[in-house]
């Protein structure tokens, strides 16, 4: 496909995804996201292909994920019909990210954003080669959760990706990279990950290397109890097994007693588990540690309206307006109806 055709195709996608937020990209902003994301194509041993995404990050630099290599000795990054070869790389195979050296490739670098100062419920977008499609995917979702880890900022969205996406790009609204899509949960109610785009300064530091494959575990393949904490709170939190939540979530406040995120799943197993005096208390030390939690916030209004509290109902709907207007307008019809219906 022509590049000016691309350019058109990707243009009409992104003008419906956000259409509500007309005035939050430009479309120069939107087409330099979009043409930094590449395919990542090559030969697994076996004679089957592998497929990955990858974002220019730099003048002929690609970063993508290192677990797209591993059965392949050969790899190249195509753009529609064209294709590069890859003259050597540098790797962080604990952190799944690999960053490819392109001789020839002439794409603009993508701006650098960062998930860090973005609150829950903001939007972000998606953009990959799923499925080894040679258009690249585009998908909408908000920001869930931000978890700090090893010096970065693992994100989790609900922007969809699937397989051939592993290394495609996260951007914000403004089209700046703040993460790149590797890794979800099992379960039709998956949960989907991004690495840090702030582990790109460590990876730049790595040597050199020119062969394939690219073998090494990554942190998020670890055997459960090796996992970060953010990790190992998916499987019970699914499975509604509130009981092995409160457990894990007590370990994590004993190892990380500032993270707004173990208060909140803490608090959210205790509620669960019929202990709302005890859950109160760990939204609202959530909340101290960060003001924008809207989770624990939704969930604190909610024992509000419970209770029969309509100032504090009211108060907090006033606050998520102010951070999250889509849970605001969930929060509020819930309560519209505890305290009305």
């Amino acid at each position: 496909m022509h590049l000016n055709t691309l350019k058109l195709s990707f243009l009409v996608v992104l003008t419906v995804l956000f259409s509500s937020n007309a005035n939050a990209l430009d479309n120069q902003k939107l087409l330099d996201s979009l043409f930094s994301v590449i395919m990542i194509q090559g030969f697994n041993q076996d004679g089957s292909m592998a497929y990955g995404s990858g974002v220019v990050v730099a003048p002929q630099k690609v970063l993508t994920n290192c677990h797209i290599f591993r059965q392949t000795k050969q790899a190249w990054v195509s753009i529609s019909e064209d294709t590069y070869s890859i003259s050597s790389f540098q790797a962080n195979r604990y952190h799944d990210l690999c960053l490819l050296t392109v001789d020839d490739l002439k794409i603009k670098a993508v701006e650098i954003g960062s998930a860090s100062t973005m609150n829950k419920g903001q939007e972000v977008l998606a953009i990959g080669h799923s499925s080894g499609v040679a258009t690249p995917i585009s998908s909408s979702g908000s920001l869930k959760s931000v978890y700090p880890f090893d010096d970065g900022n693992v994100i989790r969205t609900t922007a969809r990706f699937a397989m051939g996406a592993s290394g495609s790009g996260l951007f914000d609204l403004d089209g700046k990279l703040i993460g790149l899509n590797t890794f979800k949960s099992p379960g039709r109610n998956a949960y989907f990950y991004a690495l840090p785009i702030e582990w790109l300064a460590s990876l730049e530091k790595e040597p050199i290397e020119t062969e394939f494959p690219v073998n090494g575990k990554a942190f998020w393949e670890e055997d459960d109890v090796n996992k970060p904490f953010f990790m190992q709170i998916v499987e019970p939190e699914i499975q509604e097994d509130w009981s092995r939540l409160a457990v894990i979530t007590q370990k994590w406040i004993d190892s990380d007693s500032k993270s707004s995120e173990a208060w909140y799943e803490h608090g959210l197993s205790l509620e669960h588990l019929g202990n709302k005096k005890e859950a109160e208390s760990d939204y609202r030390q959530s909340i101290m540690l960060n003001k924008s939690n809207s989770d624990a916030l939704f969930r604190l209004g909610m024992l509000a309206s419970e209770k029969g509290d309509l100032e504090e109902v009211k108060r907090i709907n006033l606050v998520l307006m102010e951070i999250d207007k889509d849970i605001a307008e969930e929060f509020k019809a819930s309560t519209d109806c505890k305290t009305q219906c």
